[in-house]
């Protein structure tokens, strides 16, 4: 049976959907439970969210992945500000993962992004992740964080060739990824009870999350 995929804009009504596939993508994942669901759930309502870049994947009716995004800023050497893109949560429903439908999501959003006018994505994850979808080391941007280093874990895709070339950059998160761990925990109180426990990725995730390249 041939699958029927479509990837639209997310609408209200997909609203609880969306943060139970997120919750169930990343629980346990990075440390015992998980905060994803949460910033699902503050992010549409703060100013630097980007609904046209808010996206779901349907299988055959049923949808089974996100993508959404943030305005982030880069300053550079003269303290101009530039506007640039960065994305997250991107989940997929666990049953589905590793099979290409994350990539579907990432290509159709890098396509809207451009049509909207955004040149660049700066994000956080796994090198292993996103390399293959055109991202590289911060550093070969000379996109560094605001003490100066270079995060192993933060990488850059130029949306339009060069965008990036000539400067030092600073990257400056939205202050929705400034999450309240306190409050993302009354709120996954709310919800229905998931097992917290440990597994190996959260020792991965500890090891990326510390690491920074030579400067």
């Amino acid at each position: 049976m041939n699958e029927q995929i479509k990837i639209r804009n997310e609408r209200k009504e997909d609203y609880e959907t969306v943060e139970k596939i997120t919750r169930a993508a990343f629980y346990n994942l990075y440390v015992p439970g998980c905060v994803e669901h949460y910033l699902v759930h503050i992010m549409r309502e703060h100013e630097d969210f980007i609904p046209e870049l808010d996206f779901v994947l349907e299988l055959d009716g049923d949808i089974i992945g996100n993508i959404m995004y943030t305005k982030a800023g880069l300053i550079d050497e003269t303290e101009n500000r530039k506007e640039v893109l960065t994305f997250g949560p991107l989940c997929i429903a666990p049953a589905y993962q590793r099979m290409g439908y994350g990539k579907l999501l990432l290509e159709h959003s890098f396509q809207k992004a451009v049509e909207l006018g955004y040149d660049a994505i700066v994000i956080f994850g796994s090198p292993s992740n996103y390399v293959s979808r055109g991202f590289q080391s911060c550093k070969k941007y000379n996109v560094c964080i605001e003490n100066g280093k270079y995060p192993t874990a933060m990488m850059v895709k130029e949306l339009v060739p060069q965008a990036l070339s000539g400067h030092k950059w600073i990257y400056q998160d939205s202050p929705v990824m400034a999450i309240s761990e306190e409050e993302a925990l009354r709120y996954d109180d709310t919800l229905e009870k998931m097992e917290k426990r440990y597994q190996p990725s959260q020792d991965e995730f500890y090891i990326m999350s510390q690491s920074f390249l030579e400067e």
